[in-house]
């Protein structure tokens, strides 16, 4: 650890501490071992045997390759669910220390090697002492990188087969120092969704535009006329973000072509918003192609819908983080337009999603690359001070949840 690291306040458990060696270990085992969406043979592997070697009941196959343990305490009614994400990026990492990912095109760049780490910290302590009333459901989940993994882990019957009673989740956070928790009540990060745009017109000789019809300043018009959805049909109090990312035409510098194709994406934290935005895209798109005599295809998908945190839950939630941190360490979170897919639990279950600070980066080894310790950064790697930090926390949130009347 670098001598500007922060150390852990007092509260930490001690077993924590004491385990933290073995559970770096393990982290970085699984950062070299990057798995895509779905993909995660290994890591669910690893997590499986490691939570039945500490005897706990364990589960695989719900949503391809998710892992669910059960961990029973004293006799009691209530049970608590506590996720952890498994899957990395399709990105090559640019770190070149001993841990640094394997495999060329995959990376943990999003620290979900830690979230793992992290709940598994917290699974053998709570497995070894169980002094509980009721079950503990460690959720360890595939695909959030795009693939909603927690929607099909619900599909395959997750709350059906193991009852929680609410669910919660955490991420880290760059920037935010260690030692620090953030939460927020309601709407913490926005709704993920997806445009695809054809535009169609008539291609010609790049000499002689009057003879076609020309689909490239129409989706020029079509990028600056998408953004007053944003400055004139929503009310100035509401937030959305209309990013077009990817404009594709044309094969020769003197050949106008027959079509153009826009992609991008569209992030709210509401649904009546989300509503607006597609119509007026939609409208938008045909009005426009038609005075110029195009036409248009115009597709839209809803992939995440926004990740919205339970009063109670966060509440509750708020005074773990004082017991474990202190009242000045725990900051409000700032809501981002970034996206998770936690929301389709928080659909289906009371709770609550939250952030652990990574510090500023000045953690990492030798060997890393030149970027900021920024997510999805090719030079990000997960500040493993945390493991034992956000493993209290857990074990503090299952104690007093389940010691609820």
């Amino acid at each position: 650890m670098s001598a500007a690291t922060p150390s852990l306040p007092p509260s930490v458990l001690p077993e924590l501490l004491d385990q933290a060696d073995a559970m770096r270990a393990l982290r970085r085992d699984i950062h070299a071992h990057p798995e895509l969406c779905f993909q995660e043979v290994r890591t669910s592997d690893l997590v499986a045997k490691t939570l039945q070697s500490w005897g706990i009941e364990v589960h695989t196959g719900l949503g391809k390759t998710g892992v669910v343990g059960v961990i029973q305490g004293r006799p009691g009614k209530r049970a608590i669910g506590l996720r952890a994400d498994i899957d990395a990026l399709p990105m090559t990492e640019h770190n070149t220390f001993a841990h640094a990912s394997r495999h060329t095109g995959r990376m943990h760049a999003c620290g979900h090697d830690g979230h793992t780490a992290t709940l598994l910290s917290a699974a053998q302590y709570l497995a070894q002492h169980r002094d509980f009333d009721g079950t503990v459901y460690l959720v360890f989940q595939p695909a959030e990188e795009g693939g909603g993994g927690a929607r099909e882990m619900i599909k395959d019957g997750l709350f059906e087969r193991f009852p929680m009673d609410a669910i919660f989740g955490l991420h880290n956070w760059p920037g935010m120092s260690v030692g620090q928790f953030a939460i927020k009540d309601g709407p913490c990060f926005a709704s993920s969704n997806e445009f695809v745009i054809t535009i169609r017109g008539k291609g010609c000789h790049g000499a002689m535009p009057h003879l076609g019809i020309d689909p490239v300043p129409v989706a020029c018009q079509l990028v600056q006329a998408f953004q007053t959805i944003l400055t004139r049909n929503m009310r100035p109090v509401e937030t959305g973000v209309i990013s077009v990312t990817m404009i594709q035409a044309g094969e020769a510098t003197n050949v106008i072509p027959d079509t153009v194709k826009m992609q991008g994406t569209v992030r709210t934290f509401t649904n009546d918003t989300l509503d607006l935005i597609e119509t007026r895209m939609r409208e938008m798109t045909h009005s426009l192609c038609a005075a110029f005599g195009a036409s248009a295809e115009f597709e839209f998908s809803r992939n995440y819908p926004p990740t919205i945190n339970h009063s109670v839950e966060t509440a509750f939630v708020r005074e773990v983080m004082a017991e474990v941190v202190g009242q000045a360490n725990v900051q409000a979170f700032e809501p981002t337009m970034g996206a998770e897919d936690f929301s389709f639990f928080l659909q289906a279950k009371p709770g609550a999603y939250f952030v652990i600070g990574n510090g500023d980066g000045t953690h990492r080894e030798g060997g890393h690359g030149l970027g900021p310790c920024m997510l999805h950064n090719p030079s990000y790697d997960f500040n493993d001070q945390l493991i034992p930090l956000g493993a209290t926390l857990w074990v503090k949130l299952v104690q007093r949840w389940l010691a609820q009347p």
